[in-house]
């Protein structure tokens, strides 16, 4: 472990200590630059099919394990759509407390294997320290964010406007891996005897495949993955979130200073740390009336714009469809186009990259696979509602403008879409920089938590190893806030997609074990129905 953190340490320290001595972005952008791109090269070696059809190694990680789970499950992302929005009202919650008390016995106490008092039951409801909403808030405030905003930006940029449908399916396709990785998250997670939670694919690696006797293996891959974690809470879940939060500021009050981002990111830091010590109850307070409110207006926005321009809407789809499938350069412009599309929808929805289970295995149930059917409403509301809908307003409102040409570069994210929304709802970037620095805020106190699993994961819980990574975590939240959107976004996708690597290969390993949790999952709620339909009036009683 010591070796692990010095080598953490190694990659860390010079980045902080030249942002403390340096004075301007441009320098900064430099050396960051300099320490981070053999990384961001090596996730994204592009393995060569032809001299035109090159696809990144992570994205065959990535698409392939989504494809086996849907596959694999039944199509889960769609036979437990309804399910899912049922579990989230609620309507399954008698379930989950006869499920406590099997757990935690008639005196409501739930004792090792040792004899030791473990933990006492709560709130008269099954193991954890949130709700289902809760849950669910607390990781999509994780994705729902930046990823929508300045991210589709980006792909379609890059891409044109057919990477939105790759978009879309990336979302479909990640429902049933976020499915599968939630379910393993709550089944082998850890409890603490004040009833603190620990879990994640750190846990679920380790344990899950002891149990299958890999425990060598497993342990190798949840260490490589509380790595990457740490790494993606310090990248994509801050420096991102903050850089992309302060260009909105400084553009929309047009500060020329070289250092306003920096200035920025130093207020940020301070209002993250506020919230950051409180831990997931805390972060999920704040998520569950942040991450409605936020996106409530930001779509209501959109649907105006689409209002507003309804007659468009029609051709807008149909160069989206007409992009997915163009026949420019064939293999070169069509895997390209689907490679931005597929790169920036996982970056925005995390499916497969094991971040979410990390939050919804501090839910309250005693079934894993509840939590999992929650879990696979977040692409679906992230990546195929929201990012198609930022696609549809910046297609829109650049219909007569070079930018629906293939290719066209670009060198910022959110301003281009502050840009789409200013064209129809004037002065709308005042509401939307509002609207970014919460989607950066709620983005950046749930990664911290992320980063946190991780990091206790590898070195301990102890309150000193806790007050060195929010140390370190709200450092980086002044050094994206001062750096270029390049050096950002290369290296947050590096570290997102690095932990796709070991949480795709144990979740595989592990399908067997979810498809029984979801079998007892649905054999209870079928039980609970048959009962009711025979006139039971307790699930208690059965």
């Amino acid at each position: 472990m010591r070796k692990q953190l010095l080598s953490i340490f190694t990659l860390l320290i010079p980045i902080i200590t030249f942002a403390q001595e340096q004075t301007t972005s441009e320098k900064i952008d430099a050396v960051f630059s300099k320490y981070t791109g053999w990384f961001v090269e090596g996730i994204f070696y592009e393995i060569p099919f032809s001299e035109t059809f090159q696809i990144p190694w992570v994205l065959i990680v990535l698409i392939g394990g989504a494809l086996f789970f849907t596959i694999y499950f039944k199509f889960i992302n769609i036979t437990g759509f309804s399910k899912a929005i049922q579990v989230v009202r609620g309507k399954y919650e008698d379930i989950e407390k006869h499920g406590a008390e099997e757990l935690y016995g008639a005196d409501g106490i739930a004792m090792s294997d040792e004899g030791d008092i473990v933990d006492t039951i709560r709130d008269e409801s099954a193991d954890g320290e949130v709700s289902h909403f809760q849950a669910l808030t607390a990781a999509l405030s994780a994705t729902v964010g930046l990823g929508n905003i300045a991210g589709v930006a980006v792909a379609l940029s890059i891409g044109g406007p057919g990477a939105t449908f790759w978009m879309i399916v990336a979302g479909l396709l990640g429902m049933a891996s976020k499915f599968a990785e939630c379910t393993l998250g709550v089944k082998y997670r850890d409890v603490g005897p004040d009833g603190t939670v620990y879990g994640g694919p750190m846990y679920y690696l380790k344990k899950g495949l002891k149990e299958k006797g890999l425990g060598g293996l497993g342990k190798v891959l949840a260490v490589v993955f509380a790595i990457f974690v740490i790494g993606g809470s310090f990248g994509g879940g801050n420096m991102f979130q903050a850089n992309q939060a302060a260009a909105q500021f400084v553009q929309l009050f047009d500060i020329e200073s070289a250092n306003a981002g920096m200035f920025f990111g130093i207020g940020m830091a301070v209002l993250v740390a506020v919230v950051i010590i409180g831990g997931i109850k805390r972060i999920a307070s704040v998520t569950e009336k942040i991450v409605p409110f936020m996106a409530g207006i930001y779509v209501l926005a959109a649907l105006i714009i689409l209002g507003a321009n309804f007659t468009l809407i029609d051709d807008a789809f149909g160069l989206i469809f007409k992009g997915a499938f163009s026949g420019l350069g064939i293999a070169g412009g069509l895997i390209g186009v689907m490679i931005q599309g597929i790169r920036r929808g996982a970056f925005s929805n995390e499916a497969g990259v094991g971040s979410a289970a990390i939050a919804h295995s501090a839910v309250r149930t005693k079934y894993p696979a509840s939590e999992g059917i929650v879990a696979l409403l977040e692409p679906f509301v992230d990546t195929v509602v929201i990012c198609t809908m930022t696609a549809l307003v910046i297609i829109i409102t650049n219909f007569e403008s070079s930018f629906m040409e293939y290719g066209t570069p670009i060198t910022e994210g959110v301003e281009l879409t502050a840009t789409a929304f200013d064209t129809v709802i004037p002065h709308f970037s005042i509401v939307l920089t509002i609207a970014v620095i919460l989607f950066a805020f709620s983005t950046m106190i749930s990664w911290s938590y992320y980063g946190m699993q991780g990091w206790k994961f590898l070195f301990g819980k102890g309150r000193i190893t806790d007050l060195v990574y929010k140390f370190l975590f709200l450092m980086f939240v002044i050094v994206g806030a001062s750096i270029s959107l390049g050096s950002v976004i290369d290296f947050s996708d590096a570290m997102i997609f690095a932990m796709v690597v070991p949480n795709i290969i144990g979740v595989i390993l592990l399908s067997p074990k979810i498809k029984k949790e979801l079998k007892k999952y649905n054999k209870a709620i079928s039980k609970k129905h048959n009962a009711l339909e025979d006139g039971a009036t307790d699930v208690n009683n059965l």
